[in-house]
């Protein structure tokens, strides 16, 4: 049985800050969490917390070792670059795909998750756009027709989500992100594969002084990590 709506709304009140807390570096790679605190942080019972840890596992956020507890995980940037890279490659596989199979009626729905996001770039709230580009993004997965593919996409989207969650908040990025939307969109309604493709991996990869904003965005345990790696300049991330 799902849990009522309040509820679920009370556990991605308490995954989203906790995602905020930890890619912003006020909760520490390896520090443990504790439930306890969490409840009367947030004013909420035992369960909210435990499913948003749940979602945090799940997202590669956080780890449970046995007999120990549940800790932050350490994610470097090295490994945040090959994920993103293979992200964008997913993304660009769905929506070639979704540019020769998509329907008429799925098109329509594409369509209307635009209208989504363009009405919440009006609003200039970076989590409400966060969660209009998501349905934006997930249905042209599943548009793309091949349901081995939409598993692999989500496994890793799933792991992303807060770092594209983040870069939201660099100026002008919801902007940015809208015309990249369309320009997806325009792909899709031409029937053109190649061209979605393009828009669709373009649109998650973060190069140059973008990925160097999105470093600074990080905190600092992710700018030690990526000065720690000696990243060579060019070195592509994304969204």
């Amino acid at each position: 049985m799902s849990p009522p709506p309040n509820s679920r709304s009370r556990v991605q009140q308490v995954r989203d800050q906790l995602e905020d807390d930890i890619v912003n570096g006020r909760m520490r790679p390896g520090e443990q969490v504790q439930i306890e605190p969490l409840m009367v942080r947030f004013a909420v019972s035992r369960t909210p917390v435990r499913e948003a840890l749940q979602q945090l596992e799940i997202s590669g956020l956080v780890e449970v070792l046995p007999k120990r507890g549940t800790f932050v995980a350490r994610v470097g940037i090295p490994e945040l670059i090959h994920m993103f890279e293979v992200m964008a490659e997913l993304e660009a596989m769905c929506a070639r795909l979704a540019a020769r199979r998509a329907p008429t009626a799925t098109l329509d729905g594409i369509r209307g998750a635009l209208e989504a996001c363009e009405h919440e770039t009006a609003s200039d709230d970076a989590n409400a756009y966060y969660y209009a580009n998501e349905l934006f993004h997930s249905l042209i997965y599943q548009a793309c027709g091949n349901p081995f593919l939409v598993q692999q996409t989500l496994a890793l989207k799933n792991r992303l989500k807060p770092y594209r969650r983040l870069q939201l908040r660099m100026r002008n990025r919801i902007q940015q992100s809208l015309a990249e939307h369309r320009e997806i969109v325009r792909a899709l309604e031409a029937g053109d594969p190649e061209a979605a493709a393009h828009a669709a991996r373009e649109h998650v990869l973060i190069q140059g002084q973008r990925f160097n904003d999105f470093i600074s965005l990080a905190g600092p345990e992710q700018a030690a990590s990526a000065e720690r790696a000696s990243l060579p300049a060019g070195t592509t991330q994304g969204r």
